[in-house]
């Protein structure tokens, strides 16, 4: 797999707000979550004790998005939604016939649209892999995980506004 398939588009606000939230966890809620275990380990014994590993699985919960935003951050590529010129690209509005039906979704990571009601497909999901470069008008078909072929058509390709 090449670098350029882990780099992932992301607005300035869409950084700056996952940046904030990185920022939280690892001091604020990381000093949270140990409070919490050491309230609940003085309680006495840890096997039986609901709130202690409730706690370790929040914790475990919270280290895991810990270390998904450092990987996103660190390979992201922060700018303005690419302009359309009809070609599919991480962070556009793609409108594509798929298996026959209409879909409109956004091309790239869901943490950009976290306040919208399109859907986000990954550029290296199979319909994103199999549709990225492609042209308005162009066919082509992709294998979906339970290995059935779905054709797909790009119908129109937009640059995203942020809604």
């Amino acid at each position: 797999m090449s670098s350029d398939a882990q780099v992932t588009f992301l607005t300035q606000e869409a950084y700056d707000r996952l940046a904030a939230e990185l920022e939280h966890l690892s001091t604020t809620g990381r000093e949270e979550i140990a409070k919490r275990i050491e309230s609940a380990r003085e309680e006495g014994d840890l096997k039986e004790n609901g709130g202690y590993h409730a706690a370790k699985d929040e914790q475990g919960k919270q280290e895991a998005r810990i270390r998904t935003l450092q990987q996103l951050l660190k390979n992201a590529k922060v700018g303005v939604a690419p302009q359309s010129t009809g070609v599919v690209e991480p962070g556009t509005v793609v409108t594509a016939l798929v298996a026959g039906g209409e879909e409109v979704f956004l091309l790239g990571n869901r943490e950009i649209a976290v306040d919208s009601e399109l859907d986000v497909y990954s550029e290296a999901s199979p319909l994103g892999a199999a549709i990225i470069g492609m042209r308005e008008g162009d066919k082509g078909s992709y294998t979906a995980p339970n290995g059935r072929e779905i054709p797909v058509e790009v119908v129109k390709v937009e640059t995203y506004s942020g809604q």
